[in-house]
């Protein structure tokens, strides 16, 4: 009943074409792919790019602080751990504040907008890294990383946005999950190739250069073919952009209507809501946790050189990748075939997605120095093993309100970043011999305590139904209460 009143199929009698195969058919220009599909794909290399660009000082900063594990003509900054750590963080110390405000920005300017000055703006500043470190230390870099990070937070409104505009209902699943999957391709193809260019002839800055340089190319493409809406797409077909009309609704594909009062008393004193907030800031603390720290954990404590490094830092994001579509998969044939209840779906995925990890990361930190091999398994289950929460927590926005769907996310996500601030800087706090993998092992339990809370806290409080305060009413038009006062201004 709820997924029906959340997601109405094309079928609703006011929406639905009098011949729907006709226009199926149609919608699905040439083999099944369309210019959504075109437009989806742009949206996963965007995202590929925004996290690329994220997460290159992860790797780089091994690099630019010991020449002898890259290319040794360049130059080497005496930083410490808790530099390192300061720097790590410094990204979401901007990337906390334009999570609401992205939101709105998309909506008033559209997503294609957003998205393109989100992603071109760090990209610049990524280009300027080298430069920046060179002048002024770590001090100019960490104010480059903050406003990378505020660049940044405008991306995941901008990308629901414009899901919001151009997925038809019946794809909405899929065409997210592929763009959404953008975030750990870009990281794997980040983390797995930054070791191999900082040891080759090109050095560590030019792990700065090609991956802001390929997000300047991106930009560039997005700008010509990139749509807020089919509405304000150039290249697709009529007959495309009437199946996506009538099957989001007509209204829904022109422009909104008078704001609803957001109800933000109710919002804030609904317990499940606040269970969500929680979960979601557990689970980016275990997730950013390791993202930031796995390198430097595997130069110092399992003793591997960059590229190795690199490579093996990568695995953990490519097998969370490819699980993606492995739960994708699994909850539409639970879906299919009914098999369980929503509540019970997303209590189940998101306990796989953080217990299993609290297992592992219990485990990793027991492993010794001299085995190599089961940490890199252990830790490649604990990271791919997570993209099952994007069947738990992280849609369940959605369920408790899909009218302020965007506005939860914005808020939760917000709330949750804080914790990929401080993480970081508790790392950098315990671990004062980065060989010592006893004080590792601290950072591993402290993780995996997080994951356990977080998810104990959303079975007992976590709910799926919608919530009353989502029929919120609308204020009263502008043009309505004030039309004498238009008239005698025309």
């Amino acid at each position: 009943m709820t997924v029906k009143k959340i997601w109405p199929t094309s079928g609703n009698v006011d929406n639905a074409p009098k011949d729907d195969s006709e226009v199926v058919a149609k919608g699905a220009c040439f083999m099944g792919f369309g210019i959504r599909h075109f437009q989806a794909f742009l949206i996963f290399a965007g995202l590929s790019v925004a996290y690329a660009l994220r997460v290159n000082l992860s790797v780089a900063i091994v690099a630019m602080t010991d020449k002898d594990q890259a290319n040794p003509d360049f130059e080497e900054y005496d930083w410490n751990e808790k530099t390192k750590s300061l720097l790590l963080s410094s990204f979401f110390w901007g990337y906390i504040i334009t999570q609401v405000p992205g939101g709105a920005l998309a909506r008033k300017f559209g997503g294609k907008t957003t998205l393109l000055c989100g992603v071109l703006i760090c990209s610049i500043l990524a280009i300027l890294t080298p430069i920046f470190a060179k002048i002024g230390d770590w001090q100019l870099v960490c104010a480059l990383r903050v406003a990378q990070g505020l660049s940044q937070g405008m991306v995941f409104p901008s990308t629901h946005t414009l899901l919001s505009e151009w997925a038809p209902i019946e794809e909405r699943g899929n065409i997210g999950t592929w763009c959404y999957s953008g975030s750990q391709f870009g990281t794997v193809v980040m983390m797995a190739t930054s070791g191999i260019i900082a040891s080759s002839s090109l050095g560590w800055p030019s792990i700065f250069y090609l991956s802001g340089g390929v997000g300047v190319v991106w930009a560039i493409v997005w700008f010509i073919w990139g749509a807020s809406s089919p509405a304000h797409s150039k290249i697709i077909s009529p007959e495309e952009k009437k199946f996506i009309e009538q099957s989001i609704g007509v209204d829904a594909a022109k422009e909104h209507g008078p704001p609803a009062n957001i109800p933000w008393v109710k919002i804030f004193t609904t317990p499940a809501f606040l269970v969500l907030i929680l979960v979601h800031s557990t689970h980016n603390w275990g997730f950013w946790t390791l993202l930031t720290e796995i390198p430097t954990y595997m130069k110092n404590v399992l003793g591997m050189d960059i590229k190795s490094n690199a490579l093996l830092s990568a695995l953990p994001y490519f097998v969370m990748f490819l699980m993606c579509f492995v739960f994708s998969s699994i909850s539409s044939l639970l879906n299919k075939n009914q098999c369980m209840p929503l509540s019970l779906s997303r209590k189940l995925f998101n306990s796989i997605g953080h217990w299993v990890p609290v297992i592992s990361l219990i485990g990793l930190g027991y492993v010794g120095t001299d085995d190599a091999t089961l940490a890199i398994v252990l830790l490649t289950v604990t990271v791919g093993i997570n993209a099952s929460t994007y069947l738990g927590f992280q849609v369940n926005h959605i369920d408790l309100s899909p009218n302020y769907a965007g506005i939860l996310m914005g808020i939760t996500n917000c709330a949750a970043n804080i914790m990929s601030i401080i993480a970081p800087l508790i790392v950098g706090f315990i671990v004062t011999d980065e060989h010592n993998s006893e004080q590792w092992r601290i950072i591993f339990f402290i993780a995996s305590g997080f994951y356990f809370i977080g998810n104990l806290l959303f079975i007992l409080f976590g709910r799926v139904e919608v919530q009353p305060w989502n029929d919120s009413q609308p204020k009263p038009s502008p043009e309505k209460r004030n039309s004498t006062q238009l008239e005698s201004q025309h």
